[in-house]
């Protein structure tokens, strides 16, 4: 089976988190002004697009992104269908979804993915509340993903970042799962190695198994 590409493209005008920087880029130096190359120059947020929170976001002193164990990037990971939703994930909604046991990588898929459609922010996005966090901890969950840029519901993000990078867990937001089926696959997830960084950006694929 092909990898599929989860990942959102990184251009100006993206959707980006209220208050986050907006992405610029820019040639500092270009072929066509008489330089021997192009060279761009990237402004962003470390949380622009498909990105991973490292416990520095939430926890102050907490380990930055370089820090954060590759095996838990990379692995087996399920596609969970949370597609009928139309408020927070809870706990009651979690037990709903019907999660395979033993699954340590878990992926939502909600209707979020088509506000990627859309050209601006929307704040009508689906996230996990601190209760649906805190059951994922207590399942032994590793990585938790999700197709906006946030994982927490609007106007609440820290009692469900706190609740998981506290316990360890690797947050994924922004990733684009349009084209995925809910199910089993494999997950390579490679964010940018910023030490110190409380996030940054990633490539994210997934392949069925």
């Amino acid at each position: 089976m092909d990898w599929i590409d989860v990942s959102v493209p990184i251009r100006e005008g993206m959707p980006t988190y209220p208050g986050d920087p907006p992405v610029h880029i820019a040639l500092a130096s270009s072929i066509a002004d008489g330089a021997n190359a192009n060279v761009s120059r990237l402004e962003m947020s470390s949380h622009t697009g498909t990105h991973v929170d490292a416990p520095a976001h939430f926890i102050p002193a907490g380990p930055g992104v370089d820090a954060l164990p590759l095996d838990a990037l990379i692995g087996p990971a399920y596609v969970v269908d949370a597609r009928s939703l139309r408020g927070p994930i809870d706990a009651a909604a979690l037990h709903r979804l019907g999660i395979p046991d033993g699954e340590t990588r878990l992926i939502f898929r909600t209707r979020n993915s088509d506000l990627w459609e859309r050209s601006a922010f929307s704040a009508d996005f689906i996230g996990l509340d601190g209760a649906a966090a805190a059951t994922l901890v207590g399942r032994g969950v590793r990585l938790v993903g999700i197709d906006y840029l946030s994982i927490a519901p609007e106007g609440a993000p820290e009692p469900t970042h706190v609740e998981l990078l506290a316990a360890g867990i690797v947050i994924l937001e922004g990733l684009d799962l349009r084209s995925v089926p809910p199910g089993p696959y494999e997950l390579v997830c490679l964010p940018l190695r910023v030490v110190g960084a409380d996030g940054a950006p990633a490539r994210a694929a997934l392949r069925a198994r």
